[in-house]
């Protein structure tokens, strides 16, 4: 009989007791996707007071996972991952992947937060599948008890996307009317764009193209690009 590999033990729990407190791998894996203000690392983690949010960056600073650079000329502060946090990105990646096979879609993406959820949407529009000019999209959610259904996505040639909650000021060019669970599913791909618009969970209107071209230039996971939305497998609410 093969004997158990009792050695790895002792390490596992120790790294357990480093990344196991909540919020922890939501903060990594944002700063992974290259996010080092706080502010911006709140908004993009979602439903962390900003108490909690310094806590843990201190845990993290002490455990050598980050470094915290302050500018002295502006008083502006970057925290940025070390080398030990860097070498984590496999077993994340790995973790993320094991979840996407294993944990059942419902119950993985219940507890999607809508906020988090589209501002996380500014990575995961593939421009290069865009037409090259000024893209207004407009996402209403159906989900009941949102402080905001409805988000507009501004994407212009060379410059950052943009998602708001008030109306842009520019014509819409295409409405997507959608739910939490079905949005997210599409992007992790637990399932499809034809599935979710021939069950009713997604309807689509405006500029043809954009309709017809929708699963080129929204990014959703595959076995080809199975990292740029891996920070959505730890969008979940949390508290604590």
């Amino acid at each position: 009989m093969k004997a158990k590999p009792y050695g790895i033990v002792c390490p596992i729990s120790h790294a357990c007791e480093v990344l196991e407190p909540r919020w922890t791998i939501p903060i990594l894996v944002e700063m992974w996707d290259g996010t080092t203000r706080f502010n911006d690392i709140r908004r993009a983690v979602g439903n962390i007071s900003p108490a909690l949010l310094s806590r843990r960056l201190k845990e993290l600073e002490v455990q050598g996972l980050i470094e915290r650079i302050e500018d002295k000329s502006t008083g502006n502060v970057d925290y940025v991952r070390t080398n030990r946090a860097i070498e984590l990105e496999p077993v994340l990646n790995a973790l993320g992947n094991w979840a996407q096979c294993n944990i059942e879609a419902q119950a993985a993406l219940a507890n999607t937060d809508v906020p988090t959820l589209m501002w996380d949407m500014r990575r995961l529009f593939n421009r290069d599948e865009l037409p090259n000019r000024q893209i207004v999209i407009q996402f209403r959610f159906a989900d009941e008890g949102l402080d905001h259904d409805i988000y507009w996505a501004l994407i212009r040639p060379e410059k950052p996307v943009e998602i708001c909650i008030k109306i842009p000021g520019f014509d819409v060019d295409l409405y997507v009317e959608t739910n939490r669970i079905s949005l997210s599913a599409i992007i992790l791909s637990r399932t499809t764009i034809s599935r979710e618009l021939d069950a009713g969970r997604l309807f689509l209107s405006g500029d043809s193209l954009l309709v017809r071209t929708i699963d080129r230039w929204l990014y959703h996971r595959t076995k080809e690009n199975p990292v740029e939305v891996r920070k959505l497998d730890t969008i979940t609410n949390s508290t604590d």
